[in-house]
């Protein structure tokens, strides 16, 4: 069987980059989320911590960014309280799971005002359960899963 490594690679069409193991499973039992060390292999920083992998979720996720979802839930957090403090505390439990890197979610500098990755922002929702705001990204995604894998 293959090791979740070389699924990801396949999934990425590339090898991963500070790869640290798989956290989140489709219903198929294939990686959808990996977690990602601070620094890769060269010990160049890696911001992103969650990565999403699923080529379903990847393409879902590709099409609502390309339809403005970036501005729009940018726009939602900075006029929704709830979704704002949501995105606070996401980014708080960001950096303290990564101290070494002072970033919130996908990257995120501290005052940044904006969502730079809605795939960062979905990863971290899948392995970071109860992210208002992640989870109403998610929402707009359902269903979630495809009827068969995704993963060749």
């Amino acid at each position: 069987m293959d090791s979740d490594r070389a699924i990801v690679e396949r999934q990425l069409g590339r090898p991963p980059r500070a790869f640290r193991r798989v956290v989140v499973r489709c219903p198929f039992g294939r990686p959808a989320v990996t977690e990602q060390t601070a620094y890769d292999d060269a010990g160049e920083p890696f911001p992103t911590t969650f990565w999403l992998t699923c080529p379903h979720l990847v393409a879902a996720v590709s099409r609502l960014e390309a339809a403005g979802g970036v501005e729009r839930w940018s726009a939602a957090a900075r006029e929704d309280d709830a979704l704002g403090r949501s995105l606070e505390r996401a980014n708080d439990e960001q950096r303290s799971l990564r101290p070494e890197l002072d970033l919130g979610v996908g990257g995120a500098r501290r005052g940044a005002g904006g969502l730079k990755c809605l795939h960062a922002h979905v990863a971290f929702a899948l392995a970071r359960p109860r992210y208002e705001l992640g989870e109403r990204i998610l929402d707009e995604l359902r269903p979630l899963w495809p009827d068969v894998c995704c993963t060749p």
